[in-house]
């Protein structure tokens, strides 16, 4: 199987070994992960998600609190859920609602300078993620070694630049230059990261097929449907980023 650049769908994720100590394993008769079920559960995490993010927003900026409160807490259970390999529904859906607390305060700052930024952010993420699912289908792009190495690479050098640039804002020693910028390298550069995540896509419903294919049990669909939620949140964040930029460039 070919790893995914997706922290949440690892390797050992559809690995019987990894949950040796966890019976429901064995129960696979009636009880196999299937590609419905995971849509369905992505589903409802998206439905929590944007509940959420809504009410946040409507009553921003007085509910400022909880777009810092759900920052910080699906951060902190993204990596409890990353790390203890959990399927909890509870705890996945818990991060859904956090995670859209967050989401709906930041798409409300957005909003204040760019009115229907947030609406279009949604509506393109929505159109790459349905244009992925085409292009997969149809086998246009094949998720084999060589796109792994690729996408691979690009992905930790994106990560290294944002860890970068973050410690040196925080302590603040430097900036990055350019990558945060409306200029014609910093729209490039969003369109790049958008590009990535995009495949990182493509590696998240391969993933997810092998594990349908391998006989996974049920209860992992929700695992799926996490990791697929953490490239998708990813992929908005850029999208919107993207957008202010042009928006910027324009004025």
């Amino acid at each position: 199987m070919y790893r995914s650049r997706n922290p949440a769908l690892t390797d050992s994720t559809f690995e019987k070994s990894a949950y040796s100590n966890s019976p429901w394993w064995n129960d696979q008769e009636s009880n196999l992960m299937t590609m419905e079920g995971t849509t369905e559960k992505t589903g409802i995490l998206l439905i929590l998600l944007a509940t959420t993010a809504i009410a946040t927003a409507m009553y921003m900026p007085v509910s400022g609190f909880l777009a810092i409160l759900g920052a910080i807490a699906a951060f902190i259970i993204a990596l409890v859920v990353i790390f203890s390999g959990s399927m909890s529904p509870t705890l996945i859906c818990t991060y859904a609602v956090f995670q859209g607390m967050f989401l709906g305060g930041i798409t409300w700052l957005f909003e204040g300078y760019f009115p229907g930024i947030g609406i279009l952010a949604v509506v393109l993420t929505f159109g790459i993620l349905g244009s992925m699912i085409v292009i997969y289908r149809a086998g246009i792009i094949q998720w084999n070694r060589n796109t792994q190495i690729a996408v691979s690479s690009a992905f930790f050098a994106i990560l290294a630049i944002y860890i970068t640039s973050f410690v040196g804002w925080i302590f603040g020693w430097f900036t990055v230059p350019y990558i945060h910028e409306a200029s014609p390298i910093g729209i490039a550069f969003s369109l790049f990261v958008i590009a990535i995540a995009s495949l990182c896509l493509v590696a998240d419903f391969d993933f997810i097929e092998r594990g349908v294919e391998r006989g996974a049990p049920k209860q992992l669909e929700w695992r799926a449907a996490f990791g697929l939620m953490v490239t998708l949140i990813w992929l908005y964040l850029e999208i919107l980023e993207l957008l202010s930029k042009i928006a910027i460039s324009r004025r």
